[in-house]
């Protein structure tokens, strides 16, 4: 098969895989090397001085000893099947970055003949990039759990950033759609890989060799499975504090393979449960939230029409408001409209001033938002009136108005209004609260 049907191939094979973004290392080549690797997204994401950074996402094979129920590329799944040899992935990568196609690789495999031998073919493609073509560029390389831990070891050698999909958020899951694994292989790779980032790969006693500084990621599938938002918040919490890793990502199932334990292939991708979930992996990365504060049994979903830390203030009305010039920071970020960067400016700015409405503008505190939760030198910003109209317009969407509006349980709403980009709210503040709560 020729190299360009094989990239056909396995670069749509690999499209499923979410967990590459964010380089988070530093590097330049020297002398004899080519490429570098900055700290800033990649994949086709935006860095923050807004250039467009992306590599080459590929799988080594899309053959596969294992039969995953979920999967395109499972045993069973009648598919175009290629593999490439080492020497051709490094060729591939070092072609396309001269060309300035791309700036580093993601690489990732079926598994071929054992777990082990994939790793040391994946392994063979990142020694002839790095030490035969003095490639310095940014790699992320998908450990295959399973694997040896020597064979893990050199190839984390090589790479920057390591990940082990966990895959699904139950161990009945995965028992379920993907019997040949289970929870204990994948985990135990995550802490090997986590014990050798922390201690820079010294006990491994490969000369000359970083070990992942990236860091290491993970994926789960959302959306073929019951689990609730709860407890997908709940299991990304516990993998972020046992394994340090830097990033969960959720990848929403697309139904692209029939089996009776999966949606149907009619089942809408759930994009939107996606979004909300990153929203609240923020929140636990970022804010300071736990997962028992964003969702809990009683409300084990989190809200399709407002995001997580929004939905966070409207259940905890005794939070608020919030003095800005004496609030603490860690208060403030639970503050809807004001970020992580707003609020480091406003503890920044209060030392020197008392901080006023229009000062907050100033600083990049999203008022429309946020003026319903906090007070300037204990008043509110003139002409605010906290009612459900007020609500609705700050904190929905336009249009998630829309479909609150077409719901049929809401006919409180004048559609015609909704349809025209206006509300008439005909209800009360506490109505409001409890229709974006879920209790109407």
């Amino acid at each position: 098969m020729d190299v360009f049907d094989k990239l056909k191939i396995l670069t749509d094979a690999a499209k499923y895989d979410a967990a590459c973004t964010s380089s988070g290392v530093n590097r330049t080549a020297p002398k004899d090397g080519i490429g570098s690797a900055a700290s800033c997204g990649i994949c086709h994401t935006f860095a923050g001085d807004g250039r467009c950074i992306s590599l080459l996402k590929i799988l080594m094979s899309n053959a596969c000893i294992y039969d995953c129920k979920y999967c395109v590329n499972r045993k069973s799944n009648d598919t175009p099947r290629a593999t490439f040899t080492p020497k051709e992935i490094a060729d591939l990568t070092i072609n396309f970055y001269r060309r300035n196609y791309i700036e580093g690789l993601f690489l990732s495999s079926g598994v071929i003949g054992s777990p082990t031998r994939t790793v040391e073919l994946m392994t063979e493609a990142l020694r002839i990039l790095r030490d035969e073509y003095k490639f310095y560029g940014y790699i992320h390389a998908k450990a295959i759990p399973g694997a040896d831990k020597d064979a893990l070891a050199l190839l984390g050698s090589y790479a920057d950033r390591m990940s082990v999909n966990i895959e699904l958020p139950s161990a009945d899951s995965l028992g379920l759609l993907a019997p040949e694994k289970s929870k204990q292989s994948i985990l135990d790779p995550m802490g090997f890989i986590r014990n050798n980032i922390a201690t820079k790969g010294r006990e491994l006693s490969i000369p000359g060799k970083h070990f992942a500084p990236a860091g290491q990621s993970t994926q789960m599938i959302i959306g073929a499975t019951p689990e609730t938002d709860c407890k997908i918040l709940r299991l990304s919490e516990g993998l972020y504090n046992k394994y340090k890793l830097k990033r969960v990502f959720y990848s929403a199932y697309v139904p692209v393979v029939e089996n009776s334990l999966l949606p149907t292939p009619d089942t809408p991708t759930p994009l939107l449960r996606e979004h909300r979930l990153y929203q609240a992996d923020w929140l636990l990365r970022y804010y300071g939230f736990t997962a028992d504060e964003i969702l809990d049994e009683a409300h084990p979903e989190l809200n399709r029409y407002v995001d997580p830390k929004c939905n966070w203030a409207i259940n905890h009305p005794e939070q608020f408001p919030v003095e800005v010039n004496t609030a603490p920071y860690e208060m403030l970020l639970r503050v809807p409209g004001i970020g992580v960067t707003s609020a480091k400016r406003i503890v920044r700015a209060r030392r020197g001033e008392k901080l006023t409405f229009d000062g907050l503008k100033r600083i990049g505190v999203v008022l429309k938002r946020a003026q319903y939760f906090i007070t300037c030198v204990g008043k509110y910003r003139e002409g605010v009136m906290i009612t459900s109209k007020s609500l609705l317009t700050a904190l929905l969407s336009d249009s998630a108005k829309i479909d609150l509006g077409r719901s049929r349980q809401l006919s409180m709403f004048d559609r015609d209004l909704l349809e025209a980009g206006e509300i008439k709210a005909q209800v009360t503040g506490e109505e409001v609260v409890k229709c974006l709560t879920g209790q109407m």
